[in-house]
C-alpha cells in the first residue's frame, strides 16, 4: 500500500496549541501575563506577522484578552481543564434577534477596549452570543464592519444647525466635536482614509456640515473641500498617537507614566548635559499633552485661514 504523509500544522497553530496547553493546565491563570507578541515572535523564531496571528486566534477562542495597563492576560473565562468526574457544562446563551445596530455597537465596545485588531467576525459572534454565520445577514466581512463602525462613530456627535455665529466659531466647532470622537474611540483614527475615502452618510455630513460653515466667503468649493479635509487631517493626525499608545499600553503593559520614570535617567543625561539648554528649560508633561498640541495647531491652522479670508475679500 502507498503510505500517505500527514501535512504538518502550520507553525502559528503549533504555538496556539502549547500556549492553550499551557492555560488549560493551570501553568497560565486567568489574570497572568499571556507572551506577547514580540515575546512569541523570539521564542519561537517565528515571523511577527505569525506571532501577531496566534495572538488573533488565542483573542478569537477567548483564552486572552487585552487590558490596558496590563496588556495581554489570560481571559477570566479561561479555566484549567477539569479533573475526570468533574466535568461541567457550559452555560447555554441566550438566543437573541439581532439587529445592524446592536452588531456595530458591540464591534464598537470590542475596538474601544482592545483596538481593531481584536476586532473579527468569530470573536464578535462569541461576543453576542450568536453563531458567525448570523452576522453575515448584516455586515459582508471585516472590511465591511470597519466601514459601518466608523460612519456609526461619526454619528454620535450633533452638529448643530445653523451652529455658532462666524465661520471660525463653526470650524472650532466640528474640530472639536471630531477630537472628542478620536478621544473616546482611540481605533478611529485608523479607520479613516484620505485617498479611499469611506462613502458612509455621517462622515459625509461632517464634511457638508463644515463646507456650508464656509458658505458667504467667497472661497471656490474647492478651497472649501481642501479646508475641510485639511481639518479632519489635524484631527487625526494629532490623534493617531493616542492609538500608538494605548497599543503599547495593551502590548507591554507599562503605561505611559511608567515609561517616563525607566527614561528619567536617560533624560536627565542628555538635558544636564548642556548641550539642549532650551529643551531643558521644558515641562516634560509639555511634550505628551496631546490635548495642548491639538488646541495649539488648530489654533494656529485657523489663523493662517483667516489670513486667506481676508485676502480673499479684499480681492
Amino acid at each position: 500500500m502507498p503510505s500517505s504523509t500527514q501535512r504538518p500544522d502550520p507553525p502559528y497553530r503549533r504555538i496556539v496549541a502549547e500556549i492553550r496547553a499551557q492555560i488549560l493546565s493551570g501553568d497560565l491563570r486567568p489574570g497572568d501575563r499571556a507572551p506577547s507578541i514580540r515575546q512569541i515572535a523570539q521564542r519561537w523564531g517565528v515571523a511577527i506577522a505569525t506571532a501577531t496571528k496566534v495572538m488573533a486566534a488565542l483573542r478569537d477562542a477567548g483564552l486572552v484578552e487585552a487590558k490596558v495597563g496590563s496588556g495581554t492576560v489570560v481571559s477570566a473565562h479561561a479555566r484549567p481543564a477539569q479533573p475526570a468526574g468533574l466535568t461541567t457544562s457550559p452555560r447555554p446563551r441566550p438566543r437573541q434577534a439581532l439587529n445592524r445596530r446592536q452588531v456595530l455597537r458591540t464591534a464598537i465596545a470590542i475596538a474601544d477596549v482592545e483596538g481593531l485588531d481584536a476586532v473579527s467576525m468569530r470573536r464578535l459572534a462569541a461576543e453576542l452570543g450568536v453563531g458567525p454565520m448570523s452576522l453575515y445577514r448584516h455586515v459582508a466581512n471585516k472590511d465591511e464592519l470597519v466601514t459601518q463602525m466608523t460612519d456609526e462613530a461619526f454619528g454620535e456627535p450633533e452638529l448643530p444647525v445653523p451652529g455658532p455665529e462666524g465661520w471660525r466659531a463653526k470650524l472650532e466647532l466640528i474640530s472639536r466635536r471630531q477630537w472628542e470622537l478620536c478621544r473616546r474611540h482611540l481605533w478611529l483614527p485608523r479607520a479613516v482614509s484620505f485617498t479611499r475615502p469611506l462613502l458612509v452618510p455621517n462622515m459625509m455630513a461632517h464634511t457638508e456640515w463644515t463646507l456650508r460653515a464656509l458658505d458667504g466667503l467667497g472661497l471656490p468649493m474647492t478651497t472649501r473641500l481642501r479646508e475641510a479635509l485639511t481639518l479632519h487631517a489635524l484631527v487625526i493626525t494629532v490623534a493617531l498617537p493616542l492609538a500608538d499608545e494605548t497599543e503599547a499600553e495593551q502590548e507591554t503593559g507599562v503605561t505611559l507614566d511608567q515609561w517616563w520614570l525607566e527614561q528619567r535617567k536617560r533624560s536627565n543625561e542628555l538635558l544636564g548635559s548642556g548641550r539642549f539648554p532650551l529643551l531643558a528649560t521644558i515641562e516634560a508633561e509639555t511634550v505628551s499633552d496631546l490635548d495642548g498640541l491639538f488646541e495649539y495647531s488648530l489654533a494656529r491652522h485657523l489663523d493662517g485661514f483667516a489670513a486667506l479670508v481676508e485676502a480673499q475679500a479684499r480681492a
